[in-house]
């Protein structure tokens, strides 16, 4: 038997991911788990973020976003950026983390994320509590240690998602596609 709720936004897991934006001088980061992948090509994805946050703005003035994916040992800095206006604090200097120049953007990527996919502003959606940031994605960042020769190993990044208000660690693999109908 199962219990109806009312409705609600309970697709679980989603990402949780730190979104920056800004320019290299005066960098931001902003939390979310609001995110994800529209198409294969080309590659686009979205972001959807409350019109009053401060990190609202400087995406729709720069029209530019890094998604910035978490490990595990950044799921406490990317709670607190979560939680914190970058209108009053630094949050790079606040939780020790490097702005790094982004090869295809001029907003900063996060050094020490293991994964960071350069995003150009296509469209906003206006949805009702939040705005959909639809974006090309114009570059994908990964940290040299994730590879196996041309693999990405996917499992060493240890990335964090997020479910019900809370943060989990992705765990082990139990499949890969196509494995269901694949001859044993």
């Amino acid at each position: 038997m199962k219990r109806q709720l009312k409705p609600g936004a309970l697709v679980a897991p989603v990402p949780a991911v730190m979104v920056s934006c800004g320019s290299m001088e005066k960098p931001n980061i902003i939390t979310i788990a609001w995110c994800g992948i529209l198409n294969t090509s080309p590659a686009k994805t979205y972001i959807s973020v409350r019109p009053e946050r401060y990190s609202y703005d400087l995406i729709k003035s720069s029209g530019e976003f890094v998604i910035n994916l978490v490990p595990r040992e950044l799921a406490r800095v990317a709670d607190y950026c979560g939680m914190v206006t970058g209108r009053k604090i630094d949050k790079f200097k606040k939780c020790s983390l490097t702005p790094i120049k982004s090869p295809e953007l001029n907003v900063p990527m996060i050094e020490e994320c293991p994964i960071s996919l350069e995003c150009k502003v296509s469209d906003i959606i206006k949805l009702g509590t939040h705005d959909m940031f639809i974006a090309d994605i114009v570059g994908v960042n990964v940290d040299e240690r994730l590879f196996e020769g041309d693999k990405i190993c996917i499992n060493r990044a240890h990335l964090c998602a997020y479910a019900h208000g809370e943060y989990y660690e992705l765990a082990k693999r139990i499949g890969k596609f196509g494995f269901s109908v694949k001859r044993r």
